[in-house]
């Protein structure tokens, strides 16, 4: 089976410390695979290396048959390979559209500081058409800093799928959005990938939203892979409960 994504002996160290040891996966086409580990794991080390923020010590990160390992995020990024953060990497004081403006003003490689106005009535109109799946478009002329948690998570998203990715990391994608939103909040998001063909991989400490949406779970430990499964038995290790929950 061909695959989106493969590493091949990840390592990177920082200083005396191993954060990632010799990692080697394959991620299929239309996968969502959740990452799962405690603090320290090397979980978004991880993530980090295969979007080309860190470059590793040793080994290969292979996308779509080609080796993007040296390859610095922006190129990565206009491969197909778009990540959204812990922390949405959004400007507040701007409305919700005029954000996802840059994200394709972005796309098309136009520059912040080009002369190029950034809002054209076709890119608008795309603009308003991406919101929509994600329900944003009524809050299109809102200020970011006004939506909630969820909304601003759910905008993080959008950002990213503006770039058309065909593999998209998250980073704790539920992360301080309440109880009361996040199955919402991942209802909305994994539809919309799915029907894209979007291949997926978030990290997640939340392991109910682990269970719901991932197809299949990597739980890090010490920079190491320590199992690689579906949720059901990759959860119910004795290890990972140990290693990854802190269960006896």
């Amino acid at each position: 089976m061909a695959t989106v994504l493969e590493t091949h002996g990840l390592t990177k160290s920082f200083g005396g410390v191993l954060a990632v040891d010799d990692v080697s996966v394959a991620i299929a086409p239309g996968e969502i695979v959740g990452i799962v580990g405690a603090n320290g794991a090397g979980k978004t080390t991880f993530v980090n290396l295969v979007t080309g923020y860190l470059k590793p010590d040793r080994g290969r990160i292979i996308y779509l048959g080609r080796d993007i390992t040296a390859h610095p995020p922006r190129e990565v990024t206009g491969l197909g390979v778009a990540r959204s953060f812990q922390i949405p990497q959004i400007y507040a004081s701007l409305t919700v559209l005029e954000n996802v403006l840059i994200a394709l003003a972005a796309r098309e490689g136009q520059s912040l500081r080009a002369w190029a106005p950034l809002s054209t009535r076709v890119r608008e109109a795309e603009g308003l058409i991406l919101l929509e799946p994600f329900g944003l478009t009524e809050h299109a002329a809102r200020p970011v800093s006004e939506l909630p948690q969820g909304g601003l998570k759910l905008l993080d998203i959008a950002l990213a799928s503006a770039l058309m990715p065909r593999l998209l990391l998250l980073d704790e994608p539920t992360s301080g959005v309440s109880s009361a939103e996040k199955f919402g909040v991942m209802d909305t998001l994994v539809s919309i990938l799915q029907a894209r063909g979007v291949t997926v991989i978030f990290v997640e400490h939340d392991m109910d939203v682990v269970t719901n949406y991932a197809g299949r779970v990597l739980a890090f430990s010490e920079g190491k892979i320590l199992a690689d499964g579906a949720p059901g038995v990759v959860l119910a290790d004795p290890a990972v409960r140990k290693a990854v929950l802190g269960w006896a």
